[in-house]
């Protein structure tokens, strides 16, 4: 593999000068943000400070660049809000009135307080709670960090859920795991869909396949309710209703079954409950669909057909489209259709979500969750409302908050705010900024970024594994995850000994597996290399040797589906709100709260540059829409149903269609008035994996009186 010239690895030092005589030191690392792209990046270190940052031109998916937001990356490291010491509330929670206070004394609050909960209540009345700031295996949400301090404790099991979980366990109830195709094989397909993602905003470096494939005459097409980005790049466009996806692919598949299309040699052979998914298939005729979707028959039945006709044809789907009650049943339908084609079967076909599935690192190792002393329940991370006001025996005392801004980022932000608030839970972040969740905390610990500390990354849109080694000393007080719980471990006299290991031993626990897709891949290769690719065949058909299910074929109908009260057979479940005709005479738009250009989830959402580049938060509205209301571009409205209620800025457009109300998430509260569109999202569970429904969601938007 090419190595970048100039970049420090492993003990070596390695220096460049620059034109000033000046000695550079270029380390590699990794972005540690959630997005599929997992960058490679390379740190320029002058007299021991980071001054340049870029993606890593050696590395065969990052090539070299990096996206809009993470090009601020090190400004906002050094940004005046900083969090650089320990801190203790002194006003009321939300107020985010803090002292600074020391590590000694930190440590010993937190010990003594978690100690007497343990005590009275029990260790899972505390409630871990990681979040997707950092997807590291060490310090975040991959390796869930101080993990290991928690299971010793007993606390309560955190489920993070928040992602992807309806999607991934609807492909893990149809292909046996939450893998899919390489993304990079994009580029050897003939059609793709681009189902429900936005990729030149969330996910830029999979264009470059999707371009590859078109210069070689395939064609694109995004399904998404909103015209966006990649949607304005793309060869064709269909607009359906949110959450209605799954009735589109049956009715794609009714076409292409009505054109005799189906690939009957791979159904026979490498799937299980064709004739009644067939069945299925049958009950959504474009005309149906056309009345479910809002979208017209015509438009329907042509895109069936060019799918018929267009071998390989790849999805790419990610998570926006999972988020409705009916998230696991989409992907479950979007992942059967290359098995009705074909496709998994060819080089450049099937379905890319997540390649998560396919990384086989030893994460029991890393976990240690039989350090429990006993069974614990589990926390839903979307419904940290409900956790911290409705549940009981125990109540959860104390709040452990890594990575994470619940208060910003979770549904039914009232009523998170107001278990936040409650005076007798003992919460603790650990953060970089003074996030709105922060604001609720007790105690603040200053938490590293990413060049300043160690860390293991996969990458969910790519087959690679990608090592960061700290660039530069961490500023202040700052410490790394993984040494902060190593700290307070001692500080409560823990006695197992994992509890104290370093990083580089927890990064080569994890990396002791014996599958053969990670043969040669060792710690201390991708300290020297920086990333390495996992040894899987090449090409990758993933599933050339049958599905990882329990029949060993593509599952249209699903025992794992049936065990959790589901239909079996692969189909269509509506979306809860955006469905209710009841609920839409009182909220008639259908809200869809995407990811914003600028901030990636709140991560970025205090820079003031990116800020200015977002002109704040925004709602869009069709033309017949804001007509209707008498409604004109600029106005501040107010977007609520009867869970809250947020303000944001008019933008009258037709890249929106009708009956749907598009904004994006990332906004601070704090500096949206108070609220951001979590204020009207529902704490409810889609129908497999227990995920979110974000973006089902019904609201009506008002004027705001000008006085």
């Amino acid at each position: 593999m090419a190595q970048t010239r100039g970049v420090r690895r492993a003990g070596e030092g390695f220096e460049m000068g620059d034109a000033q005589g000046r000695a550079d030191l270029r380390v590699l690392g990794a972005c540690p943000l959630d997005c599929p792209d997992g960058c490679s990046w390379v740190v320029t270190v002058r007299d021991g400070r980071a001054v340049g940052l870029r993606g890593n031109p050696d590395h065969p998916y990052t090539r070299g660049a990096l996206c809009t937001k993470v090009n601020r990356w090190l400004e906002r490291a050094g940004q005046e809000d900083r969090v650089l010491y320990p801190l203790r509330r002194v006003g009321r929670k939300g107020e985010g009135r803090f002292r600074r206070i020391g590590w000694d004394e930190a440590l010993d609050e937190i010990a003594g307080r978690l100690d007497g909960i343990v005590r009275e209540h029990g260790g899972e009345a505390i409630w871990p709670y990681w979040g997707t700031g950092t997807l590291g295996y060490l310090q975040g949400l991959e390796g869930y960090a101080g993990r290991r301090f928690f299971n010793v404790l007993g606390a309560s099991a955190h489920s993070a859920n928040i992602c992807s979980a309806a999607g991934s366990a609807g492909l893990e109830a149809t292909l046996g795991s939450a893998g899919g195709m390489d993304p990079e094989d994009l580029a050897h397909a003939k059609l793709i869909l681009l189902w429900g993602t936005n990729p030149l905003t969330t996910g830029h470096h999979v264009w470059k396949f999707v371009q590859e494939a078109r210069r070689a005459g395939a064609r694109i097409v995004a399904i998404d309710p909103v015209r966006t980005r990649t949607a304005q790049q793309a060869d064709a466009h269909l607009a359906p209703l949110p959450g209605t996806d799954a009735a589109l692919a049956l009715a794609l598949l009714n076409v292409i079954v009505g054109m005799g299309a189906q690939d009957d040699a791979f159904l026979e052979r490498h799937t299980r409950g064709w004739e009644e998914f067939r069945e299925r298939i049958a009950e959504f005729p474009p005309e149906r669909a056309a009345e479910i979707t809002g979208l017209p028959a015509a438009d329907i039945a042509a895109l069936g057909a060019e799918i018929a006709r267009t071998r390989p044809t790849a999805i790419r789907a990610t998570q926006g489209v999972q988020r409705n009650a009916g998230g696991g049943s989409v992907l479950r339908v979007l992942a059967s259709l290359p098995g009705v084609t074909g496709d998994w079967a060819r080089l450049g076909g099937g379905l890319a979500f997540s390649t998560s599935g396919h990384v086989k690192l030893n994460k029991a190792a890393l976990y240690r969750d039989d350090l429990r002393p006993g069974p614990v329940r589990t926390l839903s991370m979307s419904r940290l409302g409900e956790g911290l006001l409705d549940v009981q025996d125990p109540p959860v005392k104390a709040l452990f908050v890594i990575a994470a801004n619940p208060a910003a980022s979770t549904p039914h932000q009232g009523r998170v705010r107001r278990g936040l608030a409650r005076e007798d839970l003992f919460t603790v972040v650990m953060e970089q900024f003074p996030t709105d969740t922060a604001d609720y905390a007790d105690i603040v610990l200053p938490a590293t970024a990413q060049h300043e500390h160690a860390d293991l990354h996969e990458g969910y849109g790519h087959l690679y594994l990608t090592w960061n080694d700290p660039a530069v000393a961490p500023p202040g007080e700052c410490l790394p995850t993984t040494e902060t719980f190593r700290r307070l471990a001692r500080r409560m006299g823990l006695n197992e000994p994992s509890l104290y290991d370093s990083d580089e031993s927890l990064a080569e626990q994890l990396l002791a597996s014996d599958h053969p897709w990670m043969a040669g891949i060792t710690l201390d290769r991708l300290r020297k290399e920086g990333f390495v690719r996992m040894s899987v065949p090449d090409p990758f058909l993933p599933y050339a040797d049958g599905f990882p299910t329990p029949s060993g074929r593509l599952e249209f109908r699903s025992g794992l589906a049936e065990a959790v009260g589901r239909d079996p057979v692969a189909g269509y479940t509506p979306p809860a709100e955006v469905a209710d005709a009841a609920r839409a005479e009182r909220y008639p738009l259908a809200l869809i709260s995407a990811a914003s250009h600028e901030f990636l989830n709140t991560t970025f959402g205090n820079n003031p540059e990116l800020r200015r580049r977002s002109g704040g938060l925004t709602v869009r509205l069709h033309p017949d829409d804001a007509a209707a209301r008498g409604l004109a571009a600029g106005q501040r409205v107010r977007v609520g149903n009867d869970r809250g209620a947020f303000e944001a800025v008019l933008d009258v457009t037709d890249r929106v269609r009708p009956g749907v109300a598009a904004t994006t998430k990332g906004h601070w509260a704090k500096f949206a008035g108070g609220a951001n569109a979590n204020a009207v999202v529902d704490e409810r569970d889609t129908d497999l994996g227990g995920g979110p429904v974000f973006h089902d969601t019904r609201v009506e938007v008002r004027a705001i009186p000008a006085d």
